[in-house]
């Protein structure tokens, strides 16, 4: 199963074809994407069944994100092997996590704002939540997910790092247009293994990040049994799994974005490209 969201409308992506949700279900689901995560049971259900009409050229850069308005958004830091020891910190005993807020959320193709001149790329593979999970055993959290989509963490350092001595990352991290998602949400069955995804970015055509979720230090099942411990996940909330190593950050000396950079980042088949600009 494939998620797109189109002109504010949820669509399901079969090859180079779309077909509108609340269309095709007479307004059983949609058009809203949340109203489709928020029956996702009886979505999928539906789905796999249904006559789903004639269909529209599918493009890419016409995408929403498609999980356009998330109740919450989870960041994990510091969470690939790699990217731990290029930080020279030591690996954390349990998830570091912050918050991003909604309003960063962005399509997957477009231009990203420089408010500051320290900001860098974080290509990470992002988990949308199906079915509410609370106190959910490591071993069923697949259960809970809807699908996994392409993520950037664009963080501007200046700010996450501030105050010195105590950062507090949030801000940083989620600037307007810092948390691009998709172009499409991908459902775990589409993958062979989704523990093991692979994910890349590149800067100008110059690939800085190459890795897989395997290197991850808590795996998706572990990162959502240590949430839900503490809070409910509710339909259509984002967790985005962290970063592998070769971000700026870890160069000497860093290598921030500049204007006219073009990012492109790829978890799995799904591509994200943004232009930077410099703040207007």
């Amino acid at each position: 199963m494939r998620i797109a969201v189109i002109d504010s409308r949820a669509k399901i992506v079969r090859g180079d074809e779309v077909f509108d949700i609340a269309g095709a279900s007479a307004g059983l689901f949609g058009p809203d994407a949340q109203d489709v995560y928020d029956q996702w049971k009886g979505f999928l259900s539906w789905a796999d069944s249904a006559d789903l009409g004639p269909g529209a050229a599918f493009a890419p850069e016409e995408c929403d994100s498609p999980v356009p308005r998330p109740r919450q958004i989870f960041g994990i830091g510091l969470n690939y092997h790699a990217h731990q020891i290029e930080s020279g910190l030591p690996a954390p005993a349990t998830p570091l996590v912050f918050a991003k807020f909604v309003t960063s959320v962005a399509p997957a193709i477009g231009e990203l704002v420089l408010f500051t001149d320290q900001v860098d790329w974080e290509v990470e593979a992002a988990i949308v939540i199906g079915t509410e999970a609370r106190h959910v055993d490591k071993a069923n959290a697949w259960a809970h997910v809807a699908g996994v989509t392409a993520a950037q963490d664009y963080s501007a350092r200046d700010v996450q790092m501030r105050p010195v001595g105590t950062p507090q990352f949030s801000l940083g991290k989620s600037f307007p247009g810092y948390t691009p998602l998709g172009p499409v949400l991908v459902s775990p069955d589409e993958f062979e293994n989704p523990d093991d995804i692979q994910l890349s970015c590149a800067i100008n055509g110059r690939t800085v990040q190459s890795s897989s979720t395997a290197d991850m230090i808590f795996s998706v099942g572990e990162l959502i049994a240590y949430l839900s411990a503490i809070l409910p996940l509710l339909p259509g909330d984002v967790i985005l799994t962290g970063t592998p190593s070769g971000v700026a950050l870890g160069m000497n000396p860093p290598e921030y974005l500049r204007a006219g950079d073009q990012i492109t980042s790829v978890v799995g088949d799904q591509t994200q490209r943004h232009v930077a600009i410099a703040q207007s």
